[in-house]
């Protein structure tokens, strides 16, 4: 198993460059497919090699319900550093379950109330609240509503014109239409398996804002009305409440997304030519990810070898 064992807890760091230069080279739909994949294969196999590790540490631990010849000396010996770091890994393995159940718990409860808020409302695409408060938000489908609905209030509502009203709900529906929550929610359980795909996580959540951008403006037909009802709605929308989805949303630096909606379109392309700084990038990323989910399953190959070695019949 040796040293590659450790290297999927430290190749996200080979994401860092396209984390950032994927927000401003790359198409949004293209950014964020990219970048939540990377960060999906890195997070498992970085929580592969905790996991690997920590079957590792627990062989070593005095009155363990494993078989015996898990910790027989050979078996430390095919391990190396399994004193220290294998039994440092069950602490660590432990934090990221609890980390990952927290989120998906609060998750699913956010959802479920936000579900249950609509409960009295016409079963219309679009929801609006009797609310002073200005917000709105795309509400996945539940159960009974695959398709979702965008929700706003009258307080939102108020301050935008028709206009950037049509702007405001064609962005919505290409939230829920890409289903923008599932690539959210993949990043951030890869943030909370390892801390070095934070930067990922920051990068999709703007990625997501600006691929709705676009679709949005291709709806409308004018990038400035979209533009504006983003700032207007930015502007009067702050202190959301938290217990709605509305709450957890990130819509990101929202200059720059105004910024990007008032010049041109960006080009479409399905990955960068190599040769340019976005490339490499990304090649690198690539690399990084195949390079990370070969140490997992060579690893977890050799520690099942060994182990079923050591296992008597």
């Amino acid at each position: 198993m040796g040293v590659f064992v450790f290297l999927p807890l430290v190749l996200p760091l080979t994401a860092w460059p396209i984390a950032r230069l994927a927000e401003q080279h790359l198409h949004p739909r293209v950014a964020t497919r990219l970048l939540t994949g990377v960060a999906g294969v890195m997070a498992l196999c970085s929580t592969v090699c905790l996991g690997l590790l920590v079957v590792v540490g627990t062989a070593q631990l005095p009155g363990n319900p494993l078989p015996d010849g898990w910790s027989d000396p050979e078996v430390r010996a095919a391990v190396p550093q399994d004193e220290v770091a294998g039994k440092l890994a069950i602490p660590a393995l432990l934090v990221v379950a609890v980390a990952c159940g927290r989120l998906l718990r609060r998750h699913r409860t956010v959802r479920r109330r936000a579900h249950r808020a609509l409960a009295g409302l016409p079963g219309t695409a679009v929801a609006v609240l009797p609310d002073d408060t200005p917000y709105a938000y795309a509400l996945p489908g539940g159960a009974r509503d695959r398709t979702g609905r965008v929700v706003v209030t009258t307080g939102l509502l108020a301050g935008l014109r028709p206009a950037e009203r049509r702007a405001l709900f064609a962005h919505e529906r290409a939230h829920l239409s890409a289903r923008h929550h599932r690539f959210l929610l993949v990043v951030q359980l890869a943030a909370r398996a390892n801390p070095f795909l934070r930067p990922l996580r920051t990068a999709v959540s703007y990625t997501a804002e600006r691929w709705a951008d676009e679709e949005a403006a291709r709806v409308v037909g004018d990038r400035r009305v979209v533009a504006r009802a983003i700032g207007k709605a930015a502007l009067v929308s702050r202190g959301t409440p938290v217990p709605t989805l509305a709450g957890f949303a990130a819509p990101g630096p929202v200059p720059r997304r105004v910024a990007a909606l008032l010049g041109p379109a960006p080009a479409v392309g399905n990955w960068p030519p190599a040769f340019t700084a976005v490339g490499l990038a990304a090649w690198t990323a690539a690399v990084g990810t195949a390079v990370s989910a070969m140490s997992s399953a060579n690893s977890a190959v050799t520690l099942a070898l060994v182990l079923h070695a050591a296992t008597p019949l």
